[in-house]
C-alpha cells in the first residue's frame, strides 16, 4: 500500500474515532424518509431543503452538535443514505424519489440500527439519550408490517425508543396509527422545513439535558394538523 492511500483511507470519518475528542453523551435521531415515485417533484425537493434545516440548524447550537447524532434511512427500495454521526460530519445527499413503499423493511433496519448505535455508546464509555425515530411517508406500506408495528411497540414499551410516524397528503394515517404506539401527525401542506425546525428545537432541548430527564415535548404546531 503506497502511502498516499494510507493517508486519505485515515480521512474518512468513522462513527467511533471522536468519541475521544468528543466525550459528551449522544441523542441519536434516525429519519426513515419515504422517497417511493409518488413522493416526486415539490414534495421530495421540500423533505430535501427539510433535512438541511435541520443540520443547519442543529450546527449553530454548541451542545447539540456535539451531542446530536443523525442517521437517515431512505425507502422505495431500503438504503442507508447516512450512519449516525454527528452534525458536522452529517452531509445529506441530495434524495430522488422513485420505487415503492417498504415500510416495513425500513423500520426493522432503523430498530436494529438504533440497537448497534447503543452497543457502540456502551463500548466507548458515552452516555446517551433515548433515541428518536421518525417516519415520514406519504403512502402505505408495500411490504409486511405487521413484524415492525411489533418491535415499535416493544422497543416503546422497554423504553428503547421513540418512535414518530408523519404522514404527508395520501399517507394511509389508518396503517400509521396501527404501526405507532404514539398518535401519528398528519403534516399540514408540503411545510417539512417547519416539521424540521420543530425536530432541530425539540433535539436541543433533549441534549440540554442530562440523559433520562424527562422532556416536555413542544407542540406540533404550524406544521401539523390537528
Amino acid at each position: 500500500m503506497s502511502m498516499d492511500e494510507y493517508v486519505s483511507f485515515e480521512q474518512i470519518p468513522f462513527g467511533s474515532d471522536d468519541f475521544a475528542n468528543n466525550p459528551e453523551s449522544r441523542c441519536p435521531c434516525l429519519l426513515l424518509l419515504d422517497t417511493s415515485g409518488s413522493m416526486g417533484g415539490m414534495p421530495i425537493q421540500q423533505l430535501n431543503e427539510g433535512v438541511l434545516t435541520l443540520k443547519n440548524e442543529l450546527i449553530h447550537d454548541s451542545l447539540a452538535s456535539k451531542r446530536v447524532e443523525v442517521a437517515i434511512v431512505t425507502f422505495g427500495p431500503v438504503n442507508l443514505q447516512s450512519d449516525f454521526t454527528t452534525v458536522d460530519n452529517f452531509f445529506p445527499q441530495t434524495l430522488t424519489a422513485e420505487g415503492d413503499t417498504p415500510i416495513g423493511a425500513a423500520i426493522t433496519m432503523g430498530i436494529d440500527m438504533i440497537a448497534k448505535r447503543k452497543q457502540v455508546y456502551k463500548e466507548n464509555g458515552v452516555g446517551y439519550y433515548k433515541p428518536w425515530i421518525i417516519l415520514i411517508t406519504d403512502g402505505a406500506p408495500t411490504d409486511n408490517w405487521a413484524h415492525a408495528a411489533q418491535l415499535i411497540k416493544e422497543g416503546e414499551e422497554k423504553n428503547a425508543f421513540a418512535f414518530f410516524a408523519i404522514g404527508v397528503e395520501g399517507a394511509s394515517m389508518d396503517t400509521l396509527t396501527k404501526l405507532s404506539v404514539r398518535s401519528p401527525i398528519k403534516l399540514k401542506g408540503l411545510m417539512f422545513r417547519e416539521f424540521f425546525l420543530w425536530l432541530s428545537s425539540s433535539m436541543k432541548m433533549v441534549s440540554s439535558k442530562n440523559p433520562g430527564t424527562p422532556t416536555k415535548l413542544l407542540p406540533p404546531s404550524g406544521w401539523g394538523e390537528v
